[in-house]
C-alpha cells in the first residue's frame, strides 16, 4: 500500500524548501558581497598607502599595472626614523624612475644609496665598495697589482696628499714631490672621494701601465700633469745610523708587515755598537699593522698596558708588555702626517715618559676598521668597529698626540721628502738631538 501525503503537508514542503534555497541565495549574494568588499578596501587601501608614500601625483604618472608587479621592500623601525624622510626616499626614486629626462637604471640609483648610508656616518673611513671595487681590492691583496712609490694620507679636507716619495722610483723619477694634492687619476676627479683606499686603488695598477696622476702643487699655485709607469716597488720601510755622540738613528716609513722583527734588528745592531741614546722617527708615517707597532712598543716600555681598542658596547682589548725593555734616552720625532700606529707608539712612550716628542702634533686618527665581505652580491663594507686609547685613558682621535717640544719644520723644507734633508739641515732632528743629549750620561 503507497503512502501519500496530504495535500497540506505537500504545500509546507515547498514553503521549506523555496525558504532554504532563498536563504542559500541570500547566503552566496551576502558573501558575495563581502568578498567584492573586501577586494575593494584591500585595493584602495593598497593605493591609499602606496599614494601616501610616494605622492598622487608620482603615482598616477605610472601605469595602473606596475603596481600588481612583484615589488620588494625595504624595511626601517618606526622608532628610527621618520616617515617624512621614507616619503623622500620613494618620491625621489619615482621621479627619477619617471621624470628624469633620460632613462634611469634603479640599480645605479641604489647603489648610490647604499654609499649613502655609509656616507652618513660621517666618518671618512666607513665606506661601501660595490663588487667591482671588492673584487680590485681582493686582487691587490694578492699580489698582482703594483704602484708609483709613494706615501700618501688624507690632509684636514680629505684631499689625498703625497707625505712622501721613495728614491729611484716612477713617482720620484716623474718629479712628483711630497705635499702634492692629488686631485685626478686618469682624469677621474677623487677630490670627491673620501676613502684613501679607494684612491689608491685608482692609482695601482698592473706592472708596465701609465697612470696619469693630476696634483695641485700649492707653492706655485697650479696644477700639474704627471705620465707615471707603475711597477714593483721594492723598498725599505726602515733604515738606521749612528749619528754623532754616539745616539742611535732608525727611520720608520710605515709599519708594514714583520717591520717589528726589522726594529728589532736594527735596534740591536745599534747596541752593539754601543749608542749610548735613541731618536725614533716616524714623521710623515701614515700607520700600519697594529700588531707590529705593539710588539715595536713592548721592546721599549716596562710591564704594563699598552693600548687598548673599546666598541660601542664598552668592550675593551688591551695590549700589554713584558717586564724586558730596552731601558735607553729615546727622543721621537712626529708631525702632522704622523698617524694611526705612529701614534699609537707615540701616545704609549708620552704616557710612560720613556721619550722626549719632538715636532709637531700628530695627525689624529684613532680608529679601528673591518670588512664585512658577506655581500650576496659581492660587494663590502669597510666600516669603524672601535676606538684607540692610550695607556691613559685619551682617545687620540681628531685629537691626535701633542709633541713634548713643539718645532715646525723650517718653511724651505716643508715639501722636501725627509730622505733629501742633509741631517744637519733638518732643524727638528737637531732639537730632537739637544734634548736627548740632556738625558744621556
Amino acid at each position: 500500500m503507497g503512502f501519500s501525503c496530504p495535500a497540506g503537508s505537500q504545500r509546507d514542503l515547498k514553503l521549506r524548501k523555496g525558504c532554504c534555497m532563498k536563504n542559500r541565495a541570500t547566503l552566496i549574494r551576502t558573501i558575495a558581497i563581502a568578498l567584492v568588499c573586501s577586494v575593494i578596501s584591500f585595493i584602495a587601501g593598497y593605493f591609499v598607502s602606496v599614494g601616501t608614500l610616494v605622492s598622487w601625483d608620482v603615482m598616477l604618472t605610472r601605469p595602473l599595472t606596475d603596481w600588481f608587479k612583484q615589488q620588494y621592500a625595504l624595511f626601517f623601525d618606526k622608532s628610527q626614523v621618520d616617515i617624512e624622510n621614507i616619503e623622500a626616499f620613494n618620491r625621489v626614486k619615482n621621479l627619477l624612475n619617471s621624470r628624469y629626462y633620460k632613462p634611469v637604471d634603479v640599480n645605479d640609483l641604489l647603489e648610490g644609496a647604499i654609499r649613502g648610508l655609509a656616507a652618513g656616518t660621517e666618518d671618512p673611513y666607513t665606506v661601501y665598495y660595490n663588487p667591482e671595487e671588492m673584487k680590485k681590492f681582493l686582487e691587490e691583496a694578492t699580489g698582482n697589482y703594483e704602484g708609483i712609490g709613494v706615501l700618501v694620507g688624507m690632509d684636514e679636507n680629505y684631499i689625498l696628499t703625497v707625505g712622501d716619495v721613495f728614491p729611484g722610483t716612477p713617482a720620484k723619477e716623474a718629479g712628483i714631490q711630497k705635499g702634492d694634492k692629488i686631485v685626478k687619476v686618469d682624469d677621474e676627479d677623487v677630490t670627491v672621494i673620501r676613502d684613501i683606499d679607494l684612491i689608491v686603488k685608482k692609482i695601482k695598477g698592473p706592472p708596465g701601465t701609465v697612470v696619469k696622476i693630476t696634483v695641485y702643487r700649492e707653492e706655485i699655485r697650479d696644477y700639474i700633469d704627471f705620465q707615471v709607469t707603475r711597477q714593483a716597488i721594492n723598498v725599505s720601510y726602515i733604515s738606521s745610523e749612528i749619528l754623532e755622540d754616539g745616539i742611535g738613528y732608525i727611520r720608520i716609513k710605515q709599519f708594514d708587515n714583520d717591520i717589528s722583527e726589522d726594529f728589532r734588528n736594527h735596534l740591536n745592531s745599534l747596541l752593539a755598537r754601543g749608542i749610548k741614546g735613541l731618536v725614533i722617527d716616524v714623521r710623515d708615517n701614515p700607520g700600519g699593522d697594529y700588531r707590529e707597532v705593539v710588539r715595536i712598543c713592548d721592546m721599549l716600555l716596562p710591564k704594563g698596558l699598552i693600548v687598548y681598542v673599546e666598541d660601542r658596547a664598552g668592550q675593551r682589548k688591551e695590549e700589554f708588555s713584558d717586564e724586558n725593555y730596552v731601558d735607553i734616552p729615546i727622543s721621537l720625532l712626529v708631525n702632522e702626517n704622523s698617524a694611526s700606529a705612529s701614534e699609537i707608539l707615540s701616545g704609549a712612550l708620552k704616557d710612560y715618559n720613556r721619550a722626549t716628542l719632538v715636532g709637531t702634533r700628530t695627525y689624529g686618527k684613532g680608529l679601528v676598521q673591518q670588512i664585512d665581505m658577506h655581500f650576496t652580491n659581492g660587494g663590502g663594507l669597510k666600516y669603524t668597529i672601535a676606538r684607540y686609547f692610550t695607556p691613559s685613558g685619551v682617545c687620540i682621535h681628531e685629537v691626535g698626540v701633542e709633541p713634548d717640544v713643539e718645532v715646525t719644520l723650517d718653511e724651505a723644507l716643508r715639501n722636501k721628502s725627509l730622505d733629501d734633508i742633509p741631517h744637519d739641515k733638518d732643524n727638528q732632528l737637531q732639537v730632537a738631538l739637544a734634548e736627548l743629549r740632556k738625558k744621556m750620561p
